[in-house]
């Protein structure tokens, strides 16, 4: 039996049906302080952003990771959705978490301990969890470092495929197509098709890493994507609210 849609999923799912894709803004606490956090997710609420997503390293946790929540609360309305590296990611007070399993990991640990570790967490939180499978492209960076991901090769689609089929059969509504922090460049778009017609539309196809101008994320949409993430470009802007604008207006609109 699966997991139940909660608000949140249903949330990004009708900004599907409305707007054609949508925007996550990944914030690491462990980048900046939790004030810090606060004013970088208002500005991103500003330019549009349909939610915020936080963690994505081994330092979002414990007291940070919960001022950092808070703070985005307080700074926003959006959606907080949580992004953990391992069981020590979690803490009350997200709206939801992704719920994921690294799938091309090497490491029991990202495959399934941290999941079991953390399940019990986030029942006693009380925090929405929405089933995705993890996959990482080459280059992967740290977290596939991190990970222990066996990186998929860029010119090799077929595998992403084959891993983001067996997420969906085991009944995981959302992909992640992962090129790693930082990325020289984005997941390729050859990828994000194959994947795309291979999942079908119920499956909501996320895709990060390398993004730092609308235009690719308008070529990630127009391939098969759902919902662009950002997070190194936007630590790195000058200008978070116009950066994420540009992303915004590059991929809306094409319901």
């Amino acid at each position: 039996m699966n997991i139940e849609m909660g608000p949140v999923e249903e949330r990004l799912r009708r900004t599907l049906e409305t707007s054609g894709a949508a925007h996550l803004t990944l914030i690491d606490p462990d980048s900046q302080s939790p004030e810090a956090a606060g004013i970088m997710a208002l500005a991103a609420a500003k330019g549009g952003t349909d939610g915020i997503m936080v963690g994505g390293s081994v330092g979002a946790s414990g007291s940070v990771l919960q001022d950092t929540v808070r703070a985005i609360k307080s700074a926003t309305n959006l959606p907080v959705i949580l992004f953990p590296s391992s069981s020590a990611g979690l803490t009350p007070g997200a709206d939801a978490v992704f719920f994921m399993s690294l799938l091309n990991s090497r490491s029991t640990s990202y495959l399934i301990e941290n999941q079991a570790l953390g399940a019990p967490l986030v029942l006693r939180y009380g925090i929405e969890p929405i089933p995705m499978a993890y996959v990482i492209v080459e280059p992967g960076g740290t977290v596939a470092w991190v990970g222990d991901a066996k990186c998929i090769p860029r010119a090799k689609p077929e595998i992403a495929v084959a891993y983001s089929l067996a997420g969906k059969f085991l009944g995981m509504r959302l992909v992640y197509l992962e090129a790693g922090s930082g990325a020289g460049s984005p997941v390729p778009l050859p990828f994000v098709a194959a994947v795309k017609r291979a999942v079908g539309k119920d499956t909501l196809l996320l895709v990060g890493g390398g993004i730092r101008k609308g235009e690719a994320a308008a070529e990630l949409v127009r391939a098969g994507a759902d919902i662009i993430v950002t997070g190194t470009a936007v630590e790195q802007s000058s200008d978070v609210s116009s950066f994420v604008s540009e992303i915004n207006s590059s991929i809306k609109g094409r319901a």
